[in-house]
């Protein structure tokens, strides 16, 4: 099986769409795994057993999923675009943190800031490679400084997800700083 595959399915079911397999989750985004396996298995072209869930949340360069302490319940960590609480706690970012894009966004983010479109966060990286990789995957990259730590002064909420992403609601463009890439 094709683990990239089936982790990009998983992730779509846990950040999208879980009524895809039959599937909800509770108010914090949790699925039991025993449902989720069995929706995988009847609605998708990846049947998981335990052990390749298991091995899925383990390898996964990005954290992107996580167990609850019995591994009963399996949730995204961020970037849904359905309305879950994933319990994120309020932090203080750095003074800058990073948002990588595709060339074709640049102008929409020029004139709007960064918006969180379908997701609940605009997701922001703590380094500028991150966020080069991350734009990378939409085209030619544009890469954008965030003044995070003026944002965070002028009163605005910063969030650090369980797998080390910076998420807030808006980025206006008072507080965006085009690089060169």
């Amino acid at each position: 099986m094709d683990l990239t595959r089936a982790s990009r399915c998983l992730s779509r079911i846990l950040r999208h769409a879980p009524e895809s397999v039959g599937i909800s989750l509770d108010r914090h985004g949790w699925a039991e795994v025993d449902a989720l396996l069995a929706g995988m298995a009847a609605h998708t072209r990846y049947p998981l057993d335990r052990a390749t869930l298991e091995e899925i949340v383990r390898t996964d360069e990005k954290g992107r999923y996580a167990f609850d302490q019995d591994h009963s319940h399996i949730r995204a960590n961020q970037g849904h675009s359905i309305p879950v609480d994933v319990e994120l706690e309020e932090c203080l970012p750095p003074e800058a943190l990073w948002h990588g894009t595709g060339k074709k966004y640049e102008r929409s983010i020029d004139a709007s800031g960064l918006l969180p479109k379908g997701r609940l966060y605009v997701h922001l990286s703590l380094d500028r490679e991150t966020a080069m990789a991350v734009g990378a995957r939409h085209g030619a990259p544009v890469l954008y400084r965030v003044k995070s730590g003026q944002m965070a002064r002028d009163g605005l909420k910063f969030y650090r997800s369980v797998n080390k992403v910076w998420l807030t609601k808006v980025v206006p463009t008072a507080y965006l700083e085009k690089e060169s890439t």
